[in-house]
C-alpha cells in the first residue's frame, strides 16, 4: 500500500476499476489516448467531461494497469481533502504514473495550486507520466496561479462526452455483473425512467438495490425498484 511520506494519506486506486469494465460509447478516442499514457514517458493528458462520464473510472483503470506492468503509480482525489494534505505531493518524481482526480475542487487555492504544479514539474521533468481530471474545461478554471494552466495546456487535453440512454443501461449491465447480480431489463429500464437520469446517482441506485434485495432476501424487481427509488425522495 502506498503511503504518502509527508502525511497519513492512503494514495491507493479508490476503486476496482478495469478498462475492460469501461463502456466507451462516444468516448472511444478517449479510452485510446487514456490507454496510450503508459507508452508515452514524461506525457501528460488532461481529461474534462461532466460528473458520471467516467473520469474517475478511467483514472483508477490506468493506475492498476500501471501496477499490473510493474510501474509504480499514485492516485489521489481532490475532492473534500484538507489543504494539508497538499503536502502528500512532495517527492513524486519517483514514480512512473500520477493520477489527480477532480482538479476542479482545488482550482483557485494557492496551497493546492503551488503543490500541483510543483508536483507536475518534478514528474514530467523525470520523465513521469499525468493523468489529471476535471468537470470543466482546462480554459472555464479559474486559477490562481497563472503557471499551472501553462503547464497543464502542455499536454493532450481529452473531453468526456455523457453516455446516451443506451450506453447508460450497458453500462447499469456491466456493473450488476461486477456485482454478481441479476438485473431484469424491466428493473433496467424501470431506473433510466424513474431515477436521477446521471449516472453516478444511476449506479448509487443499483448499489442500493443490491443491498436491498440482499437484506430483505428477495429477487431484484421492479416492486422492489420502486421502494429504493422513493427511499431517496
Amino acid at each position: 500500500m502506498l503511503i504518502s511520506p509527508q502525511i497519513p494519506l492512503q494514495l491507493e486506486p479508490r476503486r476496482p476499476d478495469r478498462f475492460e469494465d469501461f463502456i466507451p460509447g462516444p468516448n472511444k478516442n478517449v479510452l485510446s489516448a487514456v490507454q496510450l499514457l503508459l507508452d508515452e514517458p514524461g506525457g501528460s493528458l488532461f481529461l474534462s467531461g461532466p460528473d458520471g462520464s467516467g473520469k474517475s473510472h478511467l483514472l483508477n483503470a490506468l493506475c492498476h494497469e500501471a501496477r499490473e506492468r510493474g510501474l509504480a503509480a499514485f492516485y489521489i482525489a481532490l475532492k473534500q481533502l484538507p489543504e494539508e494534505a497538499a503536502a502528500s505531493l512532495q517527492g513524486l518524481r519517483i514514480l512512473d504514473l500520477v493520477c489527480v482526480d477532480d482538479l476542479e475542487s482545488v482550482a483557485g487555492n494557492p496551497v493546492w495550486e503551488t503543490a500541483l504544479f510543483s508536483c507536475f514539474n518534478e514528474v514530467r521533468a523525470a520523465q513521469g507520466r499525468l493523468l489529471i481530471s476535471s468537470q470543466r474545461p482546462l480554459a472555464s478554471l479559474n486559477f490562481h496561479l497563472p503557471d499551472l494552466a501553462s503547464r497543464l495546456a502542455w499536454g493532450v487535453r481529452q473531453n468526456l462526452r455523457l453516455p446516451d440512454d443506451e450506453g447508460k443501461l450497458e453500462i447499469l449491465q456491466q456493473r450488476a455483473r461486477n456485482l454478481r447480480i441479476e438485473l431484469p431489463e424491466d428493473v433496467q429500464n424501470y431506473l433510466l425512467k424513474y431515477g436521477k437520469r446521471d449516472m453516478a446517482s444511476l449506479l448509487e441506485a443499483l448499489e442500493r438495490l443490491k443491498n436491498a434485495a440482499f437484506v430483505s432476501k428477495r429477487k431484484i424487481t421492479v416492486p422492489l425498484a420502486r421502494e429504493v427509488l422513493r427511499e431517496t425522495e
